[in-house]
């Protein structure tokens, strides 16, 4: 491992010099790739670097308590040397998940899917509370949310939303939220008090540029008609809404939001691009059955990840265990303690196969 570090802190180095080599620099096109490369390994150096002084520093006590001609100032020494110890293992294990390798979709952002399951109306208005949460969320990281594509129930729920969610790392901390969702409480729609349980599903897709999926406009088919809205009446009289099928895949994708039939083409295209990758993905994990699942699942959206329980305010997550009784505030975007938790659950799973 250290030989690896060495290499990439000399590769550091190497980059710091040539983002600032002004020949470099009149390159814009050489000069954002070196500096995207710089900054790719900053953190891994900066922690590599303070492991080193630790290093250092104990190598230094050791050789003072060789010496040991005083005491008062060896007992000092062996405090001391407790507390590098303890950094030392702290910054080792730092250091082996910043050399895991990178999900190169990580940096992506992020077409989310939410689609009302069991339950009817019910599972139609939570699939709306959802949204707002992942909305919020997204809000609290500074990253913006737009609706794709929105079909409504006449309550106030949703058939199916698709929002784009734009920032840095946004698909990083959400892809685990793929899966089913599951809420127990009394519904709206019940006038006899009793709990029922209803779910909706969510599919996290890393948005895919046109660089990572082709698409052939021979094997498109596109229909245009015009846009509806709650309950079925016209959003506006002009044939704005597109239905993109692609023929291959047999994969289908709807846009109706935008009054410019080009914007919901745009839209409709950037969801296309986004399955297609995902179904790519999902057929070259298949063959890799033994690396698709960790302990905090495969992302498959068939899978039970999570349950909303009204009646006791407490919301769980199946995949790690973790139970909060904060029901209100997760649903107000406070998912951080979950979306934390199964990070740490998945780079636990990839260090126990690295040092296996």
């Amino acid at each position: 491992m250290l030989e690896k570090l060495q290499q990439l802190e000399e590769r550091y180095e190497e980059l710091t010099r040539l983002i600032s080599d002004p020949e470099v620099i009149s390159n814009q096109e050489e000069w954002r790739k070196h500096t995207k490369a710089h900054a790719a390994l900053e953190d891994v150096v900066t922690v590599f670097r303070e492991y080193k002084r630790v290093l250092q520093n104990i190598k230094d006590n050791e050789e003072l308590l060789e010496e040991g001609q005083d005491p008062e100032l060896n007992e000092l020494i062996e405090a001391d040397m407790e507390e590098l110890k303890t950094k030392e293992a702290e910054l080792e294990h730092r250091l082996k998940v910043l050399l895991l390798p990178k999900d190169p979709n990580d940096e992506k952002n992020v077409i989310m899917e939410i689609r009302g399951g069991t339950g009817g109306e019910e599972a139609a208005l939570f699939a709306a509370d959802l949204l707002k949460m992942y909305t919020r969320y997204a809000e609290k990281n500074g990253w913006k949310v737009e609706m794709l594509s929105a079909n409504y129930t006449d309550i106030g729920g949703f058939k199916e939303a698709i929002v784009m969610i734009e920032g840095k790392g946004a698909y990083s901390r959400l892809k685990f939220e793929s899966g089913v969702h599951r809420v127990q409480r009394v519904p709206t729609t019940e006038s006899g008090g009793r709990i029922h349980t209803s779910a909706a599903t969510v599919a996290v897709l890393p948005e895919a540029e046109e660089v990572d999926i082709e698409i052939d406009p021979n094997e498109l088919r596109i229909d245009i008609f015009c846009s509806s809205g709650p309950g079925g009446q016209s959003v506006n009289t002009t044939q704005s809404a597109i239905r993109i099928t692609h023929i291959p895949t047999g994969i289908v994708v709807s846009c109706q939001d935008e009054k410019s039939q080009h914007k919901n083409k745009d839209k409709a295209m950037k969801v296309l691009r986004a399955r297609l990758l995902e179904k790519a993905q999902e057929e070259q994990q298949g063959e890799m059955a033994d690396a698709r699942r960790t302990m905090v699942g495969s992302g498959d959206r068939s899978e039970r990840i999570r349950t909303y329980n009204f009646p006791q305010g407490r919301v769980t997550d199946h995949r790690i265990g973790l139970t909060s009784y904060r029901l209100e505030e997760v649903l107000m975007g406070e998912l951080d303690e979950f979306i934390a938790a199964l990070i740490t659950s998945d780079q636990a799973e990839k260090l126990k196969k690295v040092d296996s």
